[in-house]
């Protein structure tokens, strides 16, 4: 569908779907850092888990899917044993999926 017009001015429906696909990714990826912003404002949930706030920080940055996870992980299940670890392993893979979708898009774009 290249160069088909959608009758505004220099836009074409291709751009506009991914103008629309980059505000869903940014608002999927968001999401996990708004929960555990929540998470550290409203209860208790990551303070019962002793972890030392420098390391939920670097976690809120980097891998908020995995924090959330042992978060889960420690107050649910225990700590990291039988089912506790599952719930770890699934955040270490949403983040590692969180954070190779936005490369493939960069590289798609780039090479368009």
């Amino acid at each position: 569908m290249k160069g088909v017009r959608s009758g505004r001015a220099g836009r074409d429906r291709e751009g506009e779907l991914a103008m629309g696909c980059c505000l869903i990714v940014g608002v999927l990826a968001a999401s996990p850092r708004i929960i555990l912003l929540g998470m550290w404002l409203f209860t208790d949930y990551l303070s019962r888990i002793g972890m030392p706030f420098i390391w939920g920080f670097i976690g809120w940055i980097f891998v908020p899917c995995t924090t959330i996870a042992y978060a889960i992980a420690e107050n649910e299940f225990g700590g990291l044993h039988g089912w506790g670890t599952v719930i770890f392993a699934c955040g270490i893979i949403l983040d590692i999926v969180l954070y190779t979708s936005g490369n493939r898009g960069r590289r798609r774009r780039a090479a368009a």
